[in-house]
């Protein structure tokens, strides 16, 4: 099935900040991304002083909506799903919008606080299936508390504290904010609930957060999904925020204008949860509540898949040049790397599902095409060090050097770049002798005993030893000072 037949599904998420239509089309599992737009429309701006959305919102609101029903029409999406949260659900006139929206051919889903805390919940689970602990999603007119676990949302509560509530509520508190905060989390039962677990963050303001501190840190890798704060990086940016100006902020890569203006109430806000929860780091989540809504639609066989083989396989289907010849060129080069922590094993499949996917490029540059698409890919389900390892095994793969480019030295550890270099020589091998067809590798095998990495063939296919194939056999066995011997069979 190619893009252009797979269905493609819409999601137009009113929030009490923004309003945003996402397309997605792909694999169900993890569909990619085709077409993402926002307005800042700022819905609950005015709730907590007058109980309504103002007319400014209440336009912004019905423009973006037309737009947006438009746009989905136009992409023909099979099914477009909209649905509302905090602000519609609490404001007097929400019933007006609502009414605007089936106008234009929109039907509604308003949210009560409890789905809109399981949607968030499982929008981390999809993208981080072993996730344990507690999913805080600061939107702009409510902030949700989840706990997840063993791949299920379980106690979930919602708060009236949106990013939009909080600078007249600290105004109004003051010095009690805390005491305020403190009083409803303790009431709902939720003090010191996150002791030891992580906080994962889901909403704009947090996100944004997180971009802050990675820009003002220098961190090397420009992707926000996993990225972790402290509590003592975060007390930090509570005291940093005040005296940061506009063109501060704007130097910020990544930093959107539209949410500067929320930064210090949402670092004050999180300031303030990890004294109550107990939790030690907070984890930032590209994924919340669209695409959980995606999540738990999914069978459970399909939920159960892991997002980033699937993403890596949707990819090199797409980019490469054989369909599924990563799964082969993985099953081919595992014997060399048996007894490799699972987790590891998993990265190394993801690789070889990505193993083609820099041949249309120059072949001066089709190393660095692999580095950026590890990088910088939409993955999921995938830490720091682990897109390092997967962008030195396609380095390697692709032009044969076991050198560590920048900035993979600063992402994962001498011993784990060793580690997936060994795996992009394997795979260089397996391309160049099987000229990325299935035949020549499901007739041959590779094998790793002490002092010797063996080669068996066929005596059909001798004739594929060629100097080419010898050389990257050397190489591979160099990377264990072992011997290079070719086996032919009778």
């Amino acid at each position: 099935m190619n893009n252009t037949t797979q269905p493609r599904t819409a999601i137009i998420d009113i929030g009490s900040n923004s309003i945003r239509l996402v397309v997605y089309q792909g694999p169900p599992r993890l569909p990619a991304v085709l077409f993402n737009e926002k307005v800042l429309a700022g819905l609950g701006r005015d709730l907590s002083a007058t109980g309504a959305i103002d007319e400014a919102g209440m336009a912004s609101a019905k423009i973006a909506l037309a737009r947006f029903a438009a746009v989905a029409r136009e992409m023909r999406a099979e099914q477009v799903r909209t649905v509302a949260t905090a602000a519609v659900r609490d404001a007097s006139n929400g019933g007006r919008l609502i009414e605007a929206a089936r106008d234009l051919g929109l039907t509604v889903e308003l949210l009560t606080g409890e789905e809109e805390a399981t949607a968030a919940g499982n929008g981390v689970l999809s993208a981080i299936p072993g996730a344990d602990g507690i999913v805080g999603d600061l939107g702009g007119g409510s902030l949700e508390l989840v706990r997840i676990k063993k791949g299920s949302v379980a106690a979930r509560v919602s708060f009236p504290l949106g990013v939009l509530r909080l600078a007249a509520l600290k105004e109004r508190r003051g010095k009690g904010f805390e005491r305020h905060v403190g009083a409803l989390v303790e009431a709902a039962g939720w003090l010191n609930k996150g002791q030891g677990l992580p906080l994962y963050l889901v909403g704009g303001s947090w996100r944004a957060l997180a971009r802050l501190d990675m820009g003002l840190t220098g961190y090397p890798l420009p992707v926000i999904h996993q990225y972790g704060l402290t509590p003592d990086r975060v007390a930090h940016l509570c005291r940093a925020l005040p005296r940061m100006d506009k063109a501060t902020l704007r130097h910020v890569p990544g930093l959107s204008a539209g949410r500067s203006a929320t930064l210090a109430d949402a670092a004050a806000l999180l300031d303030v949860l990890f004294r109550l929860l107990g939790s030690r780091v907070a984890i930032a989540s590209a994924f919340g509540l669209r695409e959980g809504l995606l999540h738990a639609a999914l069978d459970p066989q399909t939920r159960a898949l892991d997002p980033l083989i699937v993403a890596a396989r949707d990819e090199g289907r797409l980019l490469g040049r054989f369909a599924e010849h990563g799964d082969l060129l993985d099953r081919w080069v595992q014997p060399v790397f048996a007894g490799e922590p699972g987790w590891a094993t998993r990265i190394r499949h993801a690789a070889c599902l990505l193993a083609d996917v820099g041949w249309r490029a120059n072949p001066e540059f089709r190393a660095e095409r692999g580095v950026e698409i590890a990088l910088h890919g939409n993955w999921v389900a995938i830490e720091a060090h682990e897109r390092a390892m997967l962008a030195q095994a396609l380095f390697t793969s692709l032009c044969g050097r076991t050198d560590s480019p920048p900035p993979l030295p600063a992402l994962a550890s001498a011993a784990e770049l060793k580690m997936a270099s060994a795996w992009g020589l394997a795979m260089r091998l397996g391309q160049r002798l099987s000229g990325g067809l299935a035949g020549p590798l499901e007739r041959s095998s590779l094998q790793r005993t002490p002092g010797e990495v063996a080669l068996a063939l066929a005596p059909t296919d001798r004739a594929l030893y060629g100097e080419a194939v010898e050389k990257r056999h050397g190489a591979l066995a160099a990377a264990w000072n072992a011997a290079a011997k070719l086996k032919v069979s009778d």
